[in-house]
């Protein structure tokens, strides 16, 4: 969570560098800023796509726990499905 903080304070603090620089005329800072945000943004859709990847782990298990849970009468371990389940579900919608 830490990391997407940082990965949108840094591409608004870069986008505000940009525009700032494009005000002032000043082209390195404008430059700067917008490769700030440019790597910020980068590394959001990085830790995106990984989050995404683990739901899909996580759903795939809870699907299997579930299985196992049902055929073999563990109550538990379907539970933990349904859990490990609604977990991918939700990392793959962040």
């Amino acid at each position: 969570m830490a990391e997407r903080l940082q990965n949108t304070a840094n591409s608004y603090i870069g986008g505000a560098k940009q525009s700032l620089g494009e005000t002032l005329g000043n082209e390195r800072m404008a430059a700067e800023g917008a490769a700030q945000k440019t790597q910020a943004d980068t590394a959001q859709k990085v830790a995106d796509a990984k989050t995404h990847a683990e739901g899909v782990g996580n759903k795939i298990q809870g699907k299997a726990q579930q299985t196992v849970g049902s055929i073999t009468g563990d109550t538990s371990m379907q539970a933990k499905g349904h859990a490990n389940e609604a977990l991918g579900d939700a990392q793959r919608t962040v």
